[in-house]
């Protein structure tokens, strides 16, 4: 199966250093700082990409999970929150939330909720990620059947 790769470079001290992450298939480079991380300054962070990853690997999950139950979707889009917060020990990912949307015809709302649900658990990353509280909004879009 997939073995895939990244790659992280951090230059200088926590706070006044820089960084630069890459995909290693190369579709994907940037910058990261502290200021990225802990503020609001412009360029990625490690928790920016996970939310990215985490989105795209359910809303393929989900799609692959509804066309197995014979309702192919138009369209599922995901965004995914990532809540980095200090604890006692440090900083950790304390929480996850998941929202999608799916156009999907021909599908009733319990059905769509039920396969929703269950991707929140099965998709590889949610899997990767299990020791994090992951929480879903799943809104099955007009146009399908009630």
């Amino acid at each position: 199966m997939s073995i895939r790769t990244g790659t992280g470079i951090w230059e200088g001290n926590l706070r006044n250093g820089k960084g630069n992450l890459k995909v290693g298939s190369g579709a994907y480079e940037g910058a990261y700082s502290f200021g990225s991380r802990f503020d609001e300054a412009p360029g990625t962070n490690p928790e920016e990409l996970v939310a990215a990853a985490h989105a795209a690997c359910y809303s393929m999950a989900l799609s692959h999970g509804l066309d197995q139950a014979g309702h192919t979707a138009t369209r599922v889009t995901t965004r995914a929150v990532v809540h980095l917060e200090k604890g006692d020990d440090g900083f950790s990912i304390t929480r996850i939330e998941l929202d999608v949307e799916a156009e999907v015809a021909g599908i009733v709302e319990a059905k769509f909720q039920e396969l929703a649900n269950k991707t929140k658990t099965d998709c590889p990353i949610s899997k990767a990620l299990a020791a994090t509280s992951i929480s879903l909004k799943a809104k099955l879009l007009t146009g399908a059947a009630a």
